[in-house]
């Protein structure tokens, strides 16, 4: 069923669309809002702004702070809570991760992540490393897709138009990152991580760490996610990392013969 236009051509929006577009106004940089702002950003008026928020803190989505200034609420930790517990691929991956983290002797984190909306983001990491953090990919982190080797072996199976959008949009990230100054140099790039079935980075996400990745396939043969294995320190011989390449390759297949039919769920 097509939306509803109004007289100028605009989709009309439904209420339910309003209220979730003011959930997402919720970043990693700006983790408070007010209504008055949100108003403006949303064009809404100051009173239907109100009542989203009311709404939203209502379910338990929003937690209203002193001076009028609102924060995600309890009922996200819950949801978060539920997905842990009922997401097969984090049932299925972990086992795995665990055991691919403890053929590493140096502290390490395994990450397992997945394509979402132009970015990266991270659904569950495991660590033999407590206090200092070995990666800064934790669970719902998301990270641009041009840096490091979680991405890069994502971004080099996303479907032609995906990647065309992606050079359209991001020229000047993708240049920097030394993909590519034109969209066939940046073509050329993907091809080359596509011919190794890992792909290994330093220190291109987080300072002094030593990433190793390989993609992870659905059914269909399409990206679904990355296996990452990160080394905190850069001092690895060449024997170990060729063991390592190995070994986070060997693992993200496993993940696939687990994962059967399914897939981790590809967002374009």
């Amino acid at each position: 069923m097509r939306p509803r236009m109004n007289e100028r051509g605009d989709k009309r929006r439904t209420s339910a669309e309003k209220v979730l577009g003011l959930l997402a106004l919720y970043t990693a940089e700006r983790t408070v809002w007010s209504p008055e702002r949100a108003a403006k950003r949303l064009n809404v008026s100051l009173a239907t702004s109100y009542r989203y928020f009311n709404t939203l803190v209502a379910a338990g989505l929003l937690e209203k702070l002193q001076r009028n200034r609102y924060v995600l609420g309890p009922a996200i930790v819950e949801l978060d809570r539920q997905i842990r517990e009922a997401d097969p691929v984090l049932r299925q991956a972990r086992p795995v991760m665990e055991r691919l983290l403890k053929r590493v002797r140096e502290p390490a984190a395994v990450l397992l992540c997945r394509y979402y909306r132009g970015m990266v983001m991270c659904i569950h990491q495991e660590t033999n490393k407590s206090g200092e953090p070995v990666s800064s990919y934790e669970r719902g982190a998301r990270r641009p897709m041009f840096r490091g080797s979680t991405s890069k072996v994502i971004l080099a199976y996303l479907p032609p138009r995906i990647i065309s959008n992606l050079w359209q949009e991001h020229k000047r990230e993708i240049g920097a990152a030394g993909l590519g100054d034109s969209f066939e140099e940046f073509k050329a790039s993907l091809r080359a991580l596509r011919r190794e079935p890992t792909y290994v980075a330093m220190g291109e996400v987080d300072p002094g760490r030593l990433g190793i990745a390989a993609p992870i396939f659905d059914a269909s043969r399409r990206i679904a996610g990355s296996l990452s294995l990160v080394l905190l320190s850069p001092r690895v011989g060449e024997r170990a990392v060729a063991r390592l390449r190995t070994n986070v390759s060997a693992a993200a297949r496993e993940i696939e013969r687990l994962r059967g039919r399914g897939a981790l769920g590809t967002e374009a």
